[in-house]
């Protein structure tokens, strides 16, 4: 497999504001992307609250940004999710249904919404075609926010279905990278590949040197502070998982041994069950009320 180009030329000149939201109980940053030249804004990667022990949900965390987009009187257009997320679980409905705005993923969630719907024993109701959302991104689509235009780069490996957003000088990673001290996501969930990860991360790395990066997930290694803003560039020297040429068995010997070791996300049976439904809940039952499933043994080997 070779790795694709990058299928666009990214308007350097085009400088969005970015205003970041860190939920520490999932270790996310959430972001609102700011068209300089209007009012226009999208959301990525909201987090909505949920205690697992009680199964109560609630939204302080998008309230911080609703509560943001109205003071400043901008008009919120696009949600957008990087990709299904397996450690928190998606406000984006709950956003959408104050302010509007459109919701969209890659076109890949299809994929993912098969692989779970089999684990999580979904029946036919369960639309598997990704009509939950409003937009599904293929490889170097376009959209509008305002007067900017956003392009999709489809960066698989982490998942099935990882798309990266670049905005003018801003690109939104997901889980592809983190900061270079962090390195770079899992890629054992299922439909997860290392050597594709590696692939995604060269295509997003080939980016121009200047484009500023913005991380969706930041853990503080060796104690510094969270941080989630940084440059092609500085991924290119320092990135500690592919950084500085690292080749790509030696990285895939590396995400294989790392993520044998790793247990699996506190969240990722509540969250993957939400954010296949583009962040909506489970149909409630005959009495009203809701649940979530719990499969028992579905991920002792996440590679099956």
């Amino acid at each position: 497999m070779s790795i694709a180009p990058v299928p666009f030329t990214p308007d350097l000149g085009v400088k969005p504001e970015v205003v970041a939201f860190f939920d520490e109980p999932t270790n996310t940053i959430s972001y609102i992307v700011k068209d300089p030249n209007s009012n226009a804004c999208a959301v990525i990667d909201s987090v909505m609250d949920f205690d697992y022990a009680s199964g109560t949900i609630t939204y302080e965390g998008a309230d911080k940004i609703i509560a943001y987009i109205v003071e400043h009187g901008w008009s919120l257009e696009w949600l957008i999710e990087t990709h299904v997320h397996a450690d928190h679980l998606s406000a984006a409905p709950y956003i959408q249904s104050k302010l509007g705005g459109k919701l969209g993923i890659g076109d890949q969630i299809s994929v993912v919404q098969h692989t779970f719907g089999k684990i999580f024993n979904e029946g036919t109701e369960f639309q598997r075609d990704g009509s939950q959302f409003d937009r599904l991104f293929k490889d170097g689509d376009s959209y509008e926010i305002g007067t900017m235009t956003a392009y999709t780069m489809f960066t698989p490996g982490h998942t099935p279905a990882d798309m990266v957003h670049v905005i003018g000088d801003a690109t939104f990673v997901g889980d592809t990278l983190f900061m270079p001290d962090g390195g770079s996501a899992r890629a054992d969930f299922p439909g997860g590949d290392a050597r594709t990860l590696y692939r995604s991360i060269q295509r997003l790395l080939a980016l121009p040197g200047e484009m500023r990066l913005f991380m969706c997930h930041d853990y503080g290694p060796n104690g510094r502070n969270i941080a989630w803003e940084t440059t092609v560039a500085e991924q290119r020297e320092h990135n500690i998982h592919v950084g500085n040429g690292t080749s790509e068995d030696a990285f895939v010997k590396m995400r294989e041994e790392r993520d044998r070791a790793l247990g699996m996300p506190k969240l990722i049976i509540p969250s993957l069950q939400v954010n296949m439904r583009a962040g909506k809940l489970p149909p409630a039952e005959d009495d009203g009320k809701t649940f979530l499933k719990v499969p028992i043994n579905a991920f002792a080997n996440t590679k099956e």
